[in-house]
């Protein structure tokens, strides 16, 4: 199969809400970069928090916050939690008690200066960041009636098709092929993604002869109709990059995931400069200025941002803008467990959002916080649509009502 990739419109869900622009510039960027998101006008009195508690039951996390006039926002993390709990509490929360809700955007710019919080910048702060930002989201979400989408711009679908992957490395391409093959069948996905190379490993194989194989039983097994991702987890320098994305260029591969290590911007962009296949990057990325240099500079041709590691909605949406004037669809990385959920309010406000969204583990320990549960049916997922994050907060207040306060 041969895909020329003349037409890379076929990278978004909806082609039709992406606005391109012409002679972009550096400033328009920058602009879109610090443009306001969140949308609170309808909330005319002060909300003031009160309090923000870190809490854990039946293997999950939670951060509750509470405002003085007795509402209630709750987010659930990621199991980092675990380790980077002293950080939230001990520099992000304290910033934010007494202060209104409504400030978020504001407070998220000066808590990264708060108590020199700068000095930590990366994955580990802007996690917790991400993190009380959705506690706040919930909130204000629950205060007016809205949902995660409606505060940040306004929802413009609810049904988000997924891909599949197995995080595999170990096995052979048959192995490979067999898992694939099982998460397709129960989840009706249109799409996969698999493993290529080491991962950070200078140019070698996990084992031997397994990317080429699998890169070539792929498409014989699923056909032509399947989407076909593969993700490189930073395994190659630019000339090996080049050499397997040939080859994913000649089975019609949909993207090429970080074929180069996150840091090294230039060999990324020789490496997309060389190939047609799009390139897909950003996971690990945690500064808008990079981020900026990124599309500035086509590093990639889809943006990869992850929800949590680079601090919640508000920052990633003024990413999803500054990809739109490129005409860049936006594909976040997920971090497993509940981001899942968060991809998908996210995804149903983001004009220019990438065509399948990861669907990942995680969705077994997290459904049942929602009413009717979360489902993968026939490759879709439905964004929630109730107040803020849109869980059941019964089922959540029944679970919070035994977990341990941290």
């Amino acid at each position: 199969m041969v895909n020329t990739y003349d037409d890379l419109s076929y990278l978004h869900l909806d082609p039709s809400l992406v606005q391109r622009g012409t002679n972009v510039s550096t400033a328009d960027l920058e602009r879109e970069a610090n443009s306001p998101v969140l949308l609170v006008g309808d909330i005319p009195s002060p909300v003031i928090i009160e309090s923000i508690e870190l809490l854990f039951n039946n293997g999950l996390y939670f951060l509750r916050s509470r405002s003085k006039d007795g509402s209630e926002g709750v987010a659930v993390l990621s199991p980092r939690a675990e380790y980077l709990g002293p950080l939230l509490k001990q520099l992000i929360i304290p910033y934010f008690i007494n202060k209104d809700a409504r400030d978020l955007e504001k407070l998220l710019d000066e808590v990264y200066v708060f108590d020199n919080n700068y000095k930590l910048s990366g994955l580990a702060l802007w996690c917790c960041v991400s993190w009380l930002e959705a506690s706040l989201l919930d909130l204000l979400g629950r205060i007016s009636g809205k949902s995660i989408g409606d505060l940040l711009g306004g929802v413009i679908r609810n049904e988000v098709p997924i891909y599949v992957a197995s995080g595999n490395r170990g096995t052979t391409p048959e192995e490979e092929i067999a898992v694939l093959q099982a998460r397709v069948a129960e989840t009706g996905a249109k799409a996969i993604k698999f493993k290529v190379g080491g991962r950070m490993s200078k140019n070698a194989d996990s084992i031997k002869g397994r990317s080429e194989g699998l890169i070539e039983l792929t498409r014989k097994t699923f056909g032509d109709s399947m989407s076909i991702h593969a993700d490189g987890n930073g395994s190659y320098d630019p000339e090996v990059a080049i050499k397997y994305g040939r080859m994913l260029e000649d089975i019609g591969a949909f993207f090429y995931e970080e074929p180069c290590p996150f840091e090294h911007l230039e060999e990324t962009k020789e490496v997309a400069d060389a190939l047609d296949i799009p390139l897909a990057f950003g996971e690990q990325e945690t500064s808008m200025r990079r981020f900026r240099w990124i599309i500035d500079n086509d590093a990639a041709q889809i943006v990869q941002p992850d929800l949590q590691y680079n601090g919640g909605f508000i920052r990633n949406t003024r990413i999803a803008r500054m990809a739109a004037l490129k005409g860049i669809p936006v594909t976040p990385h997920i971090s497993g467990g509940y981001g899942y959920v968060y991809v998908l309010h996210f995804a149903s406000y983001i004009p220019n959002i990438g065509k399948f969204q990861e669907h990942k583990a995680g969705l077994k320990e997290t459904q049942g916080l929602f009413a009717p549960m979360m489902e993968v049916k026939d490759g879709v997922m439905k964004a929630p649509t109730g107040p803020g994050l849109g869980m059941d907060y019964t089922e959540v207040n029944r679970i919070l009502r035994r977990a341990l306060i941290l």
